[in-house]
């Protein structure tokens, strides 16, 4: 007798064989036991599901001659003849090499004939989608309205390429990918009968090449069978699919989390050693910073079949803040999205942990650049007219060398609300967020060319370390030396230009509105025509 494949073999015959589809199988059981039978359903999902293996279970309990149930025999002419795909009255199709209009209407021109064996005439229809536009014109009226003993049972991985008017007349079941782990318990089941030793960690590698299907994963486990030679173990299989073990990216982490660049590059020259599959390396990495996300937040979450244990994934969440793991994390997602786009794999890989190695997130960035600034700036006016926020408050950094120009700067002098800012301001070569940061602060103190500039907390998102630096750069320039500035985010003691501005704009409006209600002409149309004033601007407010 010919070997059969283990993916026929294990292919269930029955509901309660079908594995990770209970809600499906519970509809369609009860269905089937209250005798509420639609005549069109759809099974859509990925390969590998079980469209086609419960499409064909339930065309073999409407017809196993026990009667319409949930639980046929399995023994009877009809159940076997299913079985083994020979029942007359079960017409298989597949779509993608019938998809003219001529083979649907071939199809169809049985239908009103009633079945010549069994129950129902059942029209299974695998990869429906594929079927052309003319072809769905010629089944859409069969299918609404069929003689009582069809049923038409569609299948497809594509369900948005059917038409709304097909998809409105069927009973529609959208099968779910299956957990690694379930897939991992269904092929030590088929091995433990199969009488096939093999290890757990195997049994994972295949579950997760397998990638939610169930009959990927057994087309693996016979090659797995075949290439260790009738034991199914951990390095053969690891051989076999190309992959790498997972404690690579452990390795990896960790010298992203020391920045040692040398080290990491030294590890990937190692690695390459094994010509490894660098989306998968990606892919791991991505999983493990994803169980240290998790164990940072929660770390009983974290706990499961994973790539590190629990003492790795303490120590990486200690030696990594969050913030930059969720940056590593969207660099090895774009990394892996991009590396087919890279000259060559491993540059690609490369590149991707150089980007974590030299980005950090914007706020550490900012705080670097406070830190940097704060040695050029004088102490806090004991004079400040309100309090600021801690977070503004320069911080000090003993290793930073002293300012270049000043060697000893006296506390600043108060400015009050006329101290020519406003004036500055308007000279400086300022454009765009450093321009609106300027006219929304107020000048507290000033020693030199030393500023400390009050900005209203309703104005803080427009601080951030370009306009700063932009700010800055305008102020050296107009000045002609070097310029210190430091921020206190707070109440602020006077009107900001901008609001000066706004002020004297809405001055000049009440000015003109009331030299228009003087205006004897004006007055004269009014009374005349009935003319009524609906606003008053100046015209040179419309210049520019």
């Amino acid at each position: 007798m010919s070997y059969q494949v283990l993916a026929r073999k294990w292919r269930p015959r029955t509901f309660r064989e079908l594995v990770g589809q209970e809600p499906i199988v519970r509809a369609l059981t009860n269905a089937l036991d209250r005798q509420r039978l639609h005549h069109a359903f759809l099974f859509t999902g990925t390969r590998g599901v079980g469209k086609t293996t419960l499409a064909r279970i339930f065309a073999k309990s409407l017809n196993c001659e026990t009667g319409i149930s949930s639980t046929p025999c399995g023994e009877c002419s009809a159940c076997r003849e299913i079985d083994d795909g020979r029942f007359v009255d079960l017409l298989e199709v597949d779509a993608a090499s019938r998809t003219k209009v001529e083979d649907t209407r071939d199809l169809l021109e049985n239908v009103q004939y009633a079945p010549s064996r069994g129950r129902f005439k059942v029209y299974l229809i695998d990869e429906v989608h594929m079927l052309s536009a003319h072809s769905f014109n010629a089944l859409l009226k069969t299918l609404e309205e069929p003689p009582p003993h069809v049923k038409f049972l569609l299948a497809t991985t594509d369900p948005q390429k059917l038409p709304v008017t097909i998809l409105s007349r069927c009973l529609q079941f959208g099968l779910r990918r299956l957990p690694a782990a379930m897939i991992a318990a269904y092929l030590a089941k088929v091995l433990a009968a199969e009488g096939i030793p093999s290890d757990e960690a195997a049994l994972r590698l295949l579950a997760r090449a397998g990638d939610g299907s169930m009959r990927d994963a057994l087309s693996l486990l016979d090659q797995a069978i075949a290439f260790g030679a009738g034991r199914v173990e951990q390095a053969e299989v690891a051989t076999m699919l190309g992959v790498i073990d997972r404690r690579w990216a452990v390795s990896l982490l960790e010298m992203l989390a020391s920045h040692d660049a040398p080290a990491l590059l030294g590890h990937v020259a190692q690695l390459d050693e094994s010509a490894p599959d660098y989306a998968t390396v990606l892919a791991d990495l991505l999983s493990l910073l994803q169980q240290v996300a998790l164990f940072q937040v929660a770390p009983s979450a974290a706990a499961g079949d994973g790539i590190a244990d629990a003492e790795d994934l303490a120590r990486l969440a200690g030696s990594l803040s969050p913030e930059d793991v969720q940056l590593f994390y969207q660099i090895a997602l774009l990394g892996r999205r991009d590396l087919a786009l890279a000259p060559d794999p491993r540059g690609g890989f490369e590149m991707a942990l150089l980007r974590m190695l030299c980005f950090r997130p914007a706020i550490l960035e900012h705080e670097e650049g406070a830190q940097a600034v704060a040695p050029h700036l004088p102490a806090p006016p004991a004079f400040a007219p309100a309090p600021v926020s801690t977070a503004a408050e320069p911080v000090t950094a003993p290793s930073a060398p002293p300012p270049p120009a000043v060697t000893s700067l006296p506390a600043l002098e108060a400015a009050g609300p006329d101290s020519g800012w406003s004036e500055l301001v308007e000279q400086l070569a300022l454009g765009g967020m450093a321009k609106q940061l300027a006219l929304n602060c107020v000048l507290v103190a000033r020693e030199g060319n030393h500023f400390c500039l009050a900005l209203d907390a309703a104005h803080a998102q427009m601080r951030n370390k370009t306009s700063e630096e932009r700010l800055r750069a305008a102020l050296e320039q107009q000045l002609g030396a070097p310029a210190n500035i430091r921020f206190q985010v707070g109440n602020l003691p006077a009107a900001t230009p901008a609001e000066q501005r706004l002020q004297h704009q809405n001055e000049r409006r009440q000015a003109a509105a009331e030299r228009i209600d003087q205006d004897p002409r004006v007055r004269e149309m009014q009374e005349v025509f009935g003319a009524e004033i609906k606003g008053v601007q100046p015209l040179d407010d419309f210049e520019g």
